[in-house]
């Protein structure tokens, strides 16, 4: 079911909303309905049946629902041949081999799979990724609502791991911690060798910031999302785009231009 350009030009993509009633949900909702290139076909709460993706033609599904119901909602859209565009937390390793498992026997269908659709924090992500072979340390530090189920952020989780990466190839060894005695906690969570620390504090949105250190200088990289509608953009550039990359996209970087 993967669209063409000639398609896209011809007439609005129509979309379906897994989790419209919650916050990401009513959003979403809002953003595509007043986007002239989309049309929204279906706004489905969690209890809805799927087959109504069906019904209503989907061609792109935004699934903005729970972890526990995000993999068989994925499943029954890349099984119907329908693209899918994933804001839900908790798609581990295993997860993400089953979908590209599915996807080897759909390989026309498209699925990206953002921990974070606010094109500044993917920017923020990318641009601490390529500053981590150039620091002694790094830490970072992720801030969220306290409504927020996880910890740390998929976001932070995403960025640590680019970092790690990049150090990696850098040749770097850990940051330097003398720390012998600590509670529980204190020095945050460790991903693949960088430190994490999760706040979370009511009237918060969602912020993030890596904090680089070397000999007699510090590099702070920090984003902040005040309002859900920062995350718009991105999911709608996501709707756009999941069908020209078939198979599966982690990251909106991946349909960004960050080569320059």
């Amino acid at each position: 079911m993967a669209d063409t350009n000639l398609d896209r030009m011809t007439q609005p993509i129509p979309v379906a909303v897994l989790g419209a009633s919650g916050r990401m949900g009513s959003e979403a909702v809002k953003a595509i309905d007043a986007a002239a290139d989309l049309q929204l076909v279906a706004a489905l709460g969690r209890n809805d049946p799927l087959d109504n993706l069906l019904a209503a033609g989907a061609q792109v599904v935004v699934d903005l629902t729970v972890p526990d119901s995000t993999e068989q909602n994925v499943a029954f859209a890349v099984g119907h041949g329908i693209h899918t565009v994933v804001g839900t937390t908790g798609w581990d390793g295993e997860r993400l081999g089953r979908l590209q498992d599915l996807l080897g026997q759909n390989p026309d269908v498209g699925v990206l799979i953002a921990p974070n659709f606010a094109l500044g924090s993917v920017l923020a992500t990318a641009f601490a990724a390529r500053a981590a072979r150039y620091f002694e340390s790094v830490e970072l530090i992720e801030l969220h609502h306290p409504d927020k189920v996880d910890a740390p952020s998929g976001t932070a989780e995403r960025t640590a791991a680019l970092i790690a990466e990049g150090r990696k190839n850098a040749g770097l060894p850990a940051s330097p911690d003398a720390t012998r005695t600590a509670r529980d906690g204190a020095r945050g969570c460790d991903i693949d060798g960088v430190r994490v620390h999760s706040v979370r504090l009511r009237g918060l949105v969602a912020h993030q910031e890596v904090l680089f250190g070397g000999p007699g200088e510090q590099l702070t990289i920090r984003h902040d999302s005040f309002h859900r509608e920062s995350f718009m953009p991105g999911v709608l550039l996501g709707i756009r785009e999941v069908g020209s990359h078939p198979g599966l996209t982690v990251g909106l970087d991946g349909y960004l231009d960050l080569q320059a």
